[in-house]
């Protein structure tokens, strides 16, 4: 039976999905979520807390490599940068602001996220878009390690407008863009890093698998 008009708390649907309060309340915060509530406190829709549960892992096997990077994301939030306007992902967000708030600056080893073809982002462990076209990069002219990166060619081949009913809300030319869209979109892919780059094996063993999303 459909839980139609039932609601749970953060904290129960934090603990039915394996990640924090904090983590759910960032994903809600995306809008990807549809239904939720905020009457005093914030609630999520048992009914949508039930489709996530549902989603499938990711299959990494099939994009052909031995890695690939994931760009953990937060909710958007307002920047003021000569090359975008905001940070983050968000449904609210046009297709341009979202490439731009998503295909840079961060920490990371570019060559090793260009290696993989293809950059899942997630939101609390689900794909909630996808970006290609990781051919070249610029760096902020940093030395060593503190050095961020964006990638100027990169295209938005995806990103979802609802999580608990996955489709495409863009319209990508490529048909590869297209077919690895369709993949990644709406499944989960738990990851962990200490940044907003994670880099996560596409044939992990049971002992190299994360166990959750929390502090996704």
């Amino acid at each position: 039976m459909e839980a139609v008009g039932v609601f749970v708390t953060t904290g129960q649907a934090g603990t039915a999905l394996g990640c924090s309060i904090p983590t759910v309340k960032k994903l809600l915060a995306t809008g990807v979520v549809p239904g939720v509530r905020d009457t005093g406190r914030q609630v999520f829709p048992l009914a949508a807390l039930q489709q996530l549960q549902a989603r499938p892992a990711a299959d990494l096997a099939v994009l052909g490599t031995a890695e690939v990077a994931v760009l953990r994301s937060d909710a958007p939030v307002k920047v003021e940068e000569p090359d975008r306007e905001w940070i983050g992902f968000g449904t609210a967000l046009t297709e341009a602001q979202l490439l731009a708030a998503l295909s840079g600056w961060w920490r990371c080893d570019p060559a090793r996220v260009a290696a993989g073809g293809v950059l899942p982002v997630t939101v609390a462990g689900f794909v909630v878009a996808v970006l290609t076209g990781l051919t070249g990069w610029e760096a902020d002219g940093t030395v060593g390690t503190a050095g961020r990166f964006r990638f100027p060619k990169a295209r938005l081949a995806g990103y979802l407008s609802d999580l608990t009913a996955p489709a495409n809300a863009a319209d990508p030319t490529d048909p590869e863009d297209a077919r690895l869209a369709g993949v990644l979109l709406g499944t989960r892919l738990p990851s962990v890093s200490g940044g907003p780059i994670a880099y996560v094996t596409t044939n992990p063993t049971t002992a190299d698998r994360p166990a959750a999303t929390e502090g996704e």
